[in-house]
């Protein structure tokens, strides 16, 4: 492109459907460009490179990334808000346990010792069946 830009521009005349013209007009700031024929320049050479058999791979790669990025960002805000709202609810059962149970803070920090050592065996798989068979004092 930058060969391009260091040789004289021609003039042509371009007809469009006026649809065409408005979601281009539209597109302008978008595309950080600052009139149509800039637009109409950018959006040629996009579409040459398209046609070309080495750029085709370079149109195909762009559409995945972005498709790819607006995924990650989808997911990435979902994952993010069920986080907070499991965060919330395990605040909650943590306070309502803390105010019902008298525990010392040695064995507190004995059972924290032991959580974090099954937490890191099971990678995270934990079930209240087996929580419950520790507390009974069954051992598999």
């Amino acid at each position: 492109m930058s060969q391009l830009q260091n040789k004289a521009k021609s003039r042509t005349a371009v007809w469009l459907y006026p649809e065409t013209m408005k979601r281009m007009d539209e597109m302008l700031e978008k595309d950080n460009v600052k009139n149509r024929s800039e637009f109409i320049e950018k959006a040629l050479q996009f579409y040459m490179s398209y046609l070309n058999s080495e750029g085709s791979t370079e149109y195909m790669s762009k559409v995945i990334v972005a498709a790819m990025q607006g995924l990650l960002r989808e997911t990435e805000s979902r994952h993010s808000g069920n986080l907070f709202r499991l965060s919330v609810e395990m605040s909650m059962m943590m306070n309502i346990l803390a105010a019902g149970l008298e525990i010392s803070d040695e064995d507190l920090r004995k059972l924290r010792g032991r959580c974090v050592n099954e937490v890191k065996k099971t990678k995270g798989k934990i079930s209240i069946e087996e929580a419950v068979k520790f507390q009974q004092g069954i051992e598999e």
